[in-house]
């Protein structure tokens, strides 16, 4: 199988940028095509999500964490547009953008090197930036209140999320340093993962942690919207209409039913019940695995990849999901998922496996090495950057409510009174 776009898309991300001719005129198709992808990232963002996580919860609490993540698209959304855009992709240095573009101003025409306008390439980078922000809320579901999140969210973004964003797909230090991420397992689902740990630890766990959530058809409504909808964030970032894009999309399929059958027997050789949701964990893992080399790797290689995704997911569960209260496994599915998918990528891009392979200059040796450098970087910005954002709005606004209010639910309900109040 032939990749005629995703290496010389990749390579220009991941060293340093070439210089290319301007398209004239934007491409119709490709431009639809983004437009597309951005609107299925927003569908997998908040309905898929609000719904994920508002099935987990104990009833009393289910539209207060459907609150929370309106109330962090919001605050990202405005974040984005005033200045992470700008910082992560305008013209600057290995560790920020510029700041050209801020409020979004002077947009190109086209984005460089492509055939899209820069206004298609915004939408899309918004939709992953608002996918990684809201990934973080199902991790302290009932124990937060809305206007921590909301204060919260804009200095995770400007923190944790853009920095990374810049150095990996902005042209920033790890892209000149070889790492690889296609479409986000490092980017989106490990940084959103292991933020997600170190708000899980600093915030502890709910004083009732055994409740099981109200609704697990919702759970399982919302996590198959994020299945259709986390393929516009792969398929969008072939760039464009082109082959690479319906490849890209066949291997997230592909490893997602790989580790969503492989889940499923873990929990029957571990003496557990296969259960629905065990099966879409499993399925979300591999989709957060593939997402760093889908449209690099072979479909054979894009199944292993979700096979060995499940394994490490479902033992990580074991071993770190019961002592750490993530009631949406957050960490467990889009933080190890991510990070070995991008550990598997220079494996499993060999032609050997079927792979694009690496270019003349890149060995298997040195682009393992980046990977690795490239997961420990972002774990520990993510887990020191989400801590210091965390501290710093808790000075303001705590971070967890009362015991009163955690065990009364956060949705509010005031007797007598008319409405809600999201606490």
């Amino acid at each position: 199988m032939r990749f005629t776009f995703a290496l010389p898309f990749l390579a220009a991300l991941a060293l340093p940028r070439p210089a290319f001719a301007q398209v004239a005129v934007a491409d119709s198709g490709d431009t639809g095509w983004m437009i597309l992808c951005a609107l299925l990232v927003l569908l997998a963002a908040l309905p898929g999500l609000m719904l994920r996580y508002t099935g987990g919860v104990n009833v009393r609490s289910a539209l207060s964490v459907m609150a929370q993540g309106a109330g962090v698209v919001a605050a990202a959304s405005l974040t984005w547009a005033i200045a992470g855009y700008s910082l992560t992709y305008a013209p600057g240095g290995d560790w920020l953008g510029g700041g050209a573009n801020l409020l979004l101003a002077n947009l190109g025409q086209l984005r460089d090197a492509l055939t899209i306008p820069e206004s298609a390439f915004v939408l899309f980078q918004l939709g992953l930036a608002l996918l990684a922000a809201c990934l973080m809320v199902g991790a302290v579901a009932e124990r937060t209140p809305i206007g921590w999140w909301i204060g919260f969210t804009p200095l995770w973004l400007l923190l944790v999320y853009v920095p990374v964003a810049h150095a990996a797909w902005g042209g920033g230090w790890l892209a000149n340093l070889g790492v690889m991420d296609f479409a986000g397992g490092l980017v989106v689902h490990g940084l959103a993962g292991f933020s997600a740990l170190a708000l899980a630890l600093i915030v502890g766990a709910r004083r009732d942690a055994t409740t099981a959530g109200h609704a697990p058809v919702l759970t399982m409504a919302g996590g198959a919207l994020l299945w259709v909808g986390l393929s516009g964030v792969i398929g969008g970032w072939a760039l464009g209409a082109t082959d690479d894009a319906a490849t890209a999309i066949l291997n997230h399929h592909f490893a997602a039913c790989a580790a969503a059958l492989t889940w499923a027997l873990l929990d029957k050789l571990m003496g557990a019940r296969s259960s629905a949701t065990g099966i879409l964990s499993g399925a979300l893992a591999g989709i957060a695995a593939i997402s760093a080399s889908a449209a690099l790797v072979g479909t054979g290689g894009a199944m292993l990849i979700g096979l060995i995704a499940a394994l490490i997911c479902r033992l990580g569960y074991v071993i770190i999901g019961r002592r750490i209260d993530d009631g949406a496994g957050v960490f467990v599915i889009h933080g190890l998922g991510g990070i070995t998918g991008a550990l598997l990528l220079p494996i499993f891009v060999l032609p050997l496996l079927g792979g694009v392979g690496f270019d003349a200059n890149i060995s298997l040796t040195g682009a393992l090495v980046s990977q690795v450098i490239g997961v420990v970087v972002v774990a520990l910005w993510a887990m020191v950057g989400s801590a210091i954002a965390a501290l710093i709005v808790s000075v303001i606004i705590p971070m967890r409510v009362s015991p009163q209010d955690e065990a009364d639910g956060l949705d509010g309900v005031q007797h007598g009174q008319q409405g809600w109040d999201f606490r």
